[in-house]
C-alpha cells in the first residue's frame, strides 16, 4: 500500500506509520545511526526504520549515549534521515531536550524533519542508554506533563507520540506500569516500558495496556530477545533493534581492517563485501551518471 505522501527526494513514501499501526502483524524497525545504514535498510522494504540515539551519539560524534548529544545533533540527523529515505521514520527524543518548552519545540522540530514518531522519556537529565545501570527517572507528575504537552504540540495526529518509562529498573515493574498507564492518559499514542527483565515481565505489561506497546530488543541488554511469534503473543506491536547494526558493523570492520593490520592489503580478504558498484548506486550515482550524459558537452 503506497500513499501519496513525498519525502524531501521527492520519493513516493510507504505509507504512514499509523496507518500501518492499524494493521496486523509486529513491526519490526531496525535502528539506524548514520546515511548509509539508513540507505541500506530503506532499500529492504521495512514497515519503519527507527534512528537510535545511541548510534547516532556514537556514529555522529563518538561518544556514549549519556545526553550528551543535543537537539540540535539529533534533528539534523533526523532531517538527514527522513528526507533521504521513504521509510516511515520513529526517532529517539530522549528527555525532550529539557523542560515544557524544549518539549515543544523539540516535537515541532521533529515533525517538521518529516520523523513520524518521536519517543520521549522520563530519564532526569544528562539521560543513559535503557540498558546501562545509573538511570533515575524524574517525578510521575513532571513525566506526565512532559507527555501533555508533546502531544499538544504536533501539528498532525498521524506524527505518533511513543511514551517510554525507565522507571523498571530504579523503582520496580509495578512503578513503571503505573507510569505508562498514566502516560496512555496524557494522549500517548504508542506505550514503552523500557528494560524488563524476565519473559514473565514481558507477560504483565502486554496484558496491562489497549495500546501499542513497544518491545526493545537489545542484544546483550537486559530484556530477552524474543522472535516475531513470541512477541506478538506477548502483545507487543514495535519491535526496536536500536544496536543490531551498528554492532554487526562495528565486527565487520574490526575484521576487515584486522586483515589490512595483518597483511597490508585486502587482496585475501574472503569475508563478505558490499559489491563497489552496487553500493555507488545506493548512494544515487545512477542520477549523477545519467546527469551527465544529459548535460554532457558536445
Amino acid at each position: 500500500m503506497i500513499s501519496n505522501n513525498r519525502n524531501g527526494t521527492g520519493a513516493i513514501m510507504a505509507q504512514t506509520l499509523a496507518a500501518r499501526l492499524k494493521q496486523p502483524g509486529l513491526i519490526s524497525t531496525p535502528g539506524v545511526f548514520d546515511m548509509i545504514s539508513a540507505k541500506i535498510a530503506d532499500a529492504m522494504g521495512f514497515d519503519a526504520l527507527y534512528m537510535t540515539g545511541y548510534g547516532i551519539a556514537a556514529s555522529y560524534l563518538g561518544l556514549p549515549d549519556a545526553g550528551l548529544a543535543t537537539y540540535t545533533d539529533m534533528v539534523g540527523r533526523a532531517h538527514a534521515i527522513a528526507t533521504g529515505t521513504r521509510t516511515p521514520l520513529i526517532a529517539d527524543g530522549d528527555t525532550g531536550y529539557g523542560g515544557l518548552l524544549n518539549v515543544d519545540f523539540t516535537v515541532r522540530g521533529y515533525e517538521a524533519a518529516g520523523v513520524q514518531a518521536i519517543q520521549i522519556e522520563d530519564q532526569e537529565f544528562p539521560k543513559k542508554c535503557g540498558h546501562t545501570p545509573g538511570r533515575r527517572v524524574i517525578a510521575i507528575e513532571d513525566a506526565v506533563r512532559k507527555i501533555r504537552v508533546a502531544v499538544a504540540a504536533r501539528s498532525s495526529r498521524d506524527f505518533l507520540i511513543i511514551a517510554r518509562t525507565d522507571a523498571r529498573s530504579s523503582l520496580g515493574l509495578d512503578e513503571a506500569l503505573r507510569r505508562a498507564e498514566a502516560f496512555a492518559t496524557a494522549g500517548a499514542d504508542i506505550l514503552f516500558v523500557e528494560s524488563p527483565e524476565s519473559e514473565a515481565e514481558m507477560v504483565r505489561i502486554g496484558r496491562a495496556f489497549d495500546r501499542p506497546l513497544v518491545a526493545n530488543m537489545v542484544e546483550g541488554g537486559r530484556t530477552p530477545i524474543k522472535s516475531r511469534t513470541e512477541l506478538e503473543q506477548l502483545g507487543f506491536k514495535i519491535a526496536l533493534f536500536p544496536v543490531a547494526g551498528f554492532l554487526a558493523m562495528g565486527a565487520a570492520l574490526r575484521a576487515v581492517y584486522g586483515e589490512i593490520k595483518a597483511n597490508g592489503s585486502t587482496r585475501d580478504w574472503t569475508g563478505e563485501m558490499y559489491r563497489f558498484d552496487e553500493f555507488s548506486k545506493l548512494m544515487g550515482f545512477e542520477r549523477v551518471w545519467a546527469f551527465e550524459r544529459e548535460h554532457a558537452e558536445i
